[in-house]
């Protein structure tokens, strides 16, 4: 029976130690979501800037190129041409 008592508080002891660790686990995976959530925030409005930016960029571009071709027709045509030349001879080399 001695033995059986002596037992008794290593069960508690470990018992405790389990609950402590359980919560210190709990604690640390609370923690990474909440960093997980605050990275994907991050990330999501740089990809909305990002998103902006190329819109801008294109809309720039877009302008660029219709004011091009209805100034200087033949010097856009001519643009295209040698774009289309280079790209064959890219297209032709592989």
């Amino acid at each position: 029976m001695t033995d059986a008592l002596q037992d008794q508080p290593r069960k508690t002891d470990l018992g405790s130690g389990i609950g402590d660790l359980k919560d210190a686990v709990s604690d640390q995976i609370d923690k990474a979501s909440a960093q997980a959530g605050r990275i994907a925030d991050g990330v999501t409005d740089q990809a909305r800037e990002a998103g902006e930016k190329v819109r801008e960029v294109a809309s720039t571009a877009d302008t660029t190129v219709r004011k091009l071709l209805t100034d200087q027709p033949m010097a856009a045509l001519a643009a295209v041409a040698a774009l289309g030349f280079v790209l064959g001879a890219l297209w032709k080399s592989k």
